[in-house]
């Protein structure tokens, strides 16, 4: 396939479409009636938006099936046969928008809705017992923090492991409107260095709400604090945030205080497909952010449907690093939401990580994967070697709930069909090394 760069369209406007009007397409209106009652059907369960931006400049209309269409357009599949029948059915009677909801949210629920013990196990608490619901902490040195005005982004994509932040279920949302507390929770907790923002979205906040909250960190001269991280799609999906936006040199402007403050600023850019790097708004986007001192990482899980792709990936990083950003994360689909659709066999997550990673220069080779976000922490499948006469998976961990965990190998048993590290016995012994722990430490909250 060709990817075809594009130009910088200087005075863009931001024109956004959700299921209430996503017929308003002309390239979704041209389509047969039936796809788009599957589209209404999945949309339904699934999060669905997109903008002018995405449908003019990513998506090639004459591909069917193209990529990036799948990445931002609800497609049959995408729900289990059972799931699509149980929706489908109440759209086909003409129910009425209370029983459209309850049977969406019947279905979420079967959808493992927050995956890794987020919910049990990740939400901190303040020495006198608050408990902050709009913050996570798994690893030691490093907390998330859901702002309340970040809980969109500027298109969904279609495998988002935080789609309960945009089905309207408040009851399994993250989020968090009190930068006081924010500040509270990093200066208890000394051993936290980075905080990151995340969301939805932290870039779909104007200028003046995300510097109130960057600018009580700074303020706060914290002395443990040395990372601000941003997690976000808006370099792929709206470039024009750092560009023509109305406050664009005013975000710009908090990225450099916070550089100048000492700071490191580090963007985790959501980078899925090559085709996200073509266009001309967003090489400027990407020069403009470096150039406030903030350094931009790329990460993206391996999809299939989408990317799953040696090449693809190989020239993705390659161009990444040309554009002056870090490779940073290839990662396994979390087993929530839409696995079954997007999920890769980790021994053949591996093969496509390798071959694309042997084509690339030692500035490519920053990137660590596949990488499974999983409950004991992030593990990484090395590869299948052959101990005494047996073919075995070998993976260790990136990061652990325990810090001792990281770095140790540990094997499972030879699997071409698994997807999660919940799909792996152990290939010596009777149980992996950190299973016993995590029992003893989390069972009970768990449920196990």
């Amino acid at each position: 396939m060709t990817y075809q760069e594009t130009v910088w369209d200087e005075e863009p406007r931001l024109r956004s479409y959700t299921l209430a009007n996503f017929r308003d397409i002309p390239q979704i209106a041209a389509m047969p009636e039936e796809r788009q009652f599957e589209m209404e059907v999945v949309g339904n369960v699934l999060p669905f938006k997109a903008n002018n931006y995405v449908i003019e400049r990513l998506i090639d209309w004459s591909v069917p099936d193209d990529s990036m269409f799948v990445l931002t357009f609800p497609q049959r599949g995408m729900l289990l046969p059972h799931h699509y029948k149980q929706m489908a059915s109440v759209l086909e009677r003409g129910g009425d928008r209370q029983e459209v909801s309850e049977t969406a949210n019947q279905i979420r629920l079967q959808l493992n809705p927050h995956p890794a013990g987020q919910m049990e196990l990740n939400v901190p608490q303040l020495g006198d017992g608050t408990r902050l619901y709009g913050m996570q902490h798994k690893y030691k040195e490093t907390c998330l923090f859901f702002p309340s005005q970040s809980q969109t982004c500027h298109a969904y994509c279609s495998f988002c492991f935080r789609w309960p932040q945009f089905v309207g279920m408040d009851e399994m949302k993250f989020a968090m409107r009190e930068g006081e507390q924010l500040v509270q929770y990093v200066r208890e907790h000394p051993e936290i260095s980075d905080v990151l923002f995340t969301g939805g979205d932290p870039m779909i906040m104007k200028a003046r709400m995300f510097a109130a909250y960057a600018d009580a960190l700074l303020d706060a001269d914290l002395p443990n604090l040395r990372t601000i991280r941003i997690g976000t799609k808006a370099l792929s999906y709206w470039p024009y945030k750092f560009l023509t936006d109305q406050d664009s040199e005013e975000m710009l402007d908090v990225f450099r205080r916070i550089t100048r403050k000492g700071v490191h600023l580090a963007i985790m850019a959501h980078f899925n497909h090559l085709t996200e790097l073509s266009t001309g708004a967003v090489r400027e986007a990407i020069r403009v952010v470096r150039g406030t001192g903030a350094q931009i990482r790329t990460q993206s899980p391996l999809l299939r449907h989408i990317n799953d792709d040696s090449e693809m990936w190989a020239r993705m990083w390659h161009k990444q690093v040309q554009m002056g950003c870090i490779p940073y994360y290839m990662f396994a689909v979390r087993d929530t939401g839409a696995q079954h659709y997007f999920g890769v066999p980790l021994v053949r997550a591996h093969h496509i990580f390798r071959e694309a990673y042997k084509r690339v220069s030692g500035l490519g080779r920053t990137v660590r994967g596949p990488s499974m976000s999983a409950t004991p922490g992030k593990v990484q499948i090395d590869g299948t070697p052959t101990i005494n006469g047996k073919k075995v998976m070998q993976l260790r961990f990136l990061q652990g709930r325990n810090p001792d965990w990281v770095q140790r190998p540990f094997f499972a048993e030879y699997d071409e069909d698994a997807i999660w590290l919940d799909d792996l016995k152990p290939a010596f012994g009777e149980s992996f090394f950190f299973e016993q722990e995590m029992q003893e430490r989390y069972g009970a909250a768990l449920g196990k």
